[in-house]
């Protein structure tokens, strides 16, 4: 970890949730650029002096490679903003953040909560990358115009939702109709104790016809068969069936990805269904060009994932609406890797039938 102090210089961005600040670092006297949330440093103005950590820049990270205001100003208050609830994430850091969640017992949902115990057989589209989440509900709302969605984001990435510009697109067009922070991300419409809690919630507090659970921006990977952010997408098949719901399986599949441990089907992925889900959930296929198809076909096949779970095959053709929100992951676009998005269409049209 590596901390500087800072002076910020202009405000490029200023969100409710989130600020992009211009920033003169001290010692280099250099120019940069910094992410601020004001629910965590208050909101920062020009000239303020800021703790800046630079880590992510230094390490050359991709997503999640931006410096980060720690701190704002030398002296006083610098941000008295209570939230009416008690439970604290990011619990024990130097920045815990108290939020108020939907279980508690202050909250005007506690009594609703106290009682829901199932999902009552609510589809659950179990992603395992942030990029998936836009194509599966523009897929829904296609399918099914009148849907309620929520969107539940687990702490296997990002933390802050408010990171992900396309959540923020999402919502305001109407493709994601309630956002759910669960364990120790934060920054939904709603913030709950865990995956199990967030998802009882989108049922029974928010009233929704499917879910779809995703890690936030960000993926963890070291190469290693269970080193990465990809088994948070077994565990939400698990909770989701623990629940009684139906769990389904968004694929992540690529034939642009120059590493063969992501090419064809994701390891990230077969490792979720093989070693880390314990129950049948529903495995949607694209089917599309009959290359590419046939190698998803036998990739899923030689690790015996039908051993346990069921296939759905969707016919892909072209990409649903998406209502002006364009369309990336790992830098490439529908375009560059056209199976990488079909697959979360097929995972949306796969929830869309299973709506009452």
């Amino acid at each position: 970890m590596r901390l500087i102090w800072a002076t910020v210089s202009d405000i490029a961005q200023d969100d409710l949730d989130i600020q992009y600040v211009a920033i003169v670092l001290d010692e280099e006297d250099s120019n940069a650029q910094a992410i601020c949330y004001p629910a965590l440093s208050g909101r920062c103005a020009m000239g303020d002096r800021v703790l800046i950590n630079t880590t992510a820049v230094d390490l050359g990270l991709g997503t999640g490679g931006d410096h980060l205001v720690v701190a704002r100003g030398t002296t006083g208050v610098v941000l008295d903003d209570p939230s009416a609830g008690h439970i604290m994430k990011l619990r024990y850091t130097p920045l815990q953040r108290d939020v108020f969640t939907v279980e508690e017992q202050g909250s005007p949902h506690h009594d609703v909560m106290a009682e829901a115990t199932d999902l009552t057989g609510m589809p659950v589209v179990c992603c395992g990358l942030h990029s998936q989440v836009v194509p599966v509900v523009a897929a829904i709302k296609e399918a099914r115009p009148d849907a309620r969605i929520a969107y539940v984001m687990t702490d296997g990435a990002a933390l802050p939702l408010a990171l992900s510009r396309v959540m923020r697109q999402a919502s305001a067009a109407g493709l994601v109709d309630v956002t759910i922070t669960s364990g120790q991300s934060f920054g939904g419409e709603l913030e709950a104790v865990n995956l199990h809690s967030a998802l009882l919630a989108a049922r029974h507090v928010a009233k929704v016809d499917v879910a779809v659970v995703a890690i936030g921006p960000g993926v963890v990977g070291t190469a290693t068969p269970f080193g990465h952010g990809g088994v948070a997408q077994g565990e939400a098949m698990n909770a989701t069936a623990a629940l009684g719901g139906v769990p389904i399986a968004c694929l992540r599949v690529s034939f642009a990805d120059s590493r063969s441990r992501h090419r064809g089907v994701s390891h990230h992925t077969l490792t979720a269904l093989t070693r880390v889900a314990l129950t049948s959930v529903v495995v949607a296929i694209p089917v599309g060009d009959p290359e590419q198809t046939a190698e998803i076909e036998h990739a899923l096949a030689d690790a015996d994932v039908w051993e346990r779970h069921c296939p759905e095959r969707v016919e892909v053709e072209g990409l649903p609406h998406t209502r002006g929100i364009g369309l990336r992951s790992m830098g490439r676009g529908p375009d560059d890797d056209p199976a990488f998005f079909a697959a979360a269409v097929a995972a949306g049209r796969v929830a869309a039938v299973r709506i009452p």
